[in-house]
């Protein structure tokens, strides 16, 4: 498996699998004990909403997309809708 550093993640666009492009990574989140990533903290574009993916937004209106759902990571971070 390739290895990415974070550094390189920070602020990348993230994309839907169909190709809609989603909003640019904010964070991700991890469990500090055991180092497991949780979710991609997005900043979404004006036209996608949490319902779009069966999600609610955090207090500062980001999608918190599970890290499960990441597909690939490229020039974009390619999830599932």
């Amino acid at each position: 498996m390739s290895q990415i550093l974070a550094e390189n993640l920070s602020g990348k666009a993230v994309m839907g699998a169909d190709g809609a492009e989603l909003g640019m990574l904010y964070n991700i989140t991890m469990d500090i004990k055991s180092g497991e990533l949780h979710d991609l903290v997005v900043t979404p574009n004006d036209d996608i909403t949490a319902a779009d993916f069966g999600l609610e937004l955090d207090d500062e209106n980001r999608l918190r997309l599970p890290v499960s759902r990441v597909q690939a990571v490229k020039d974009y971070i390619v999830v599932q809708r």
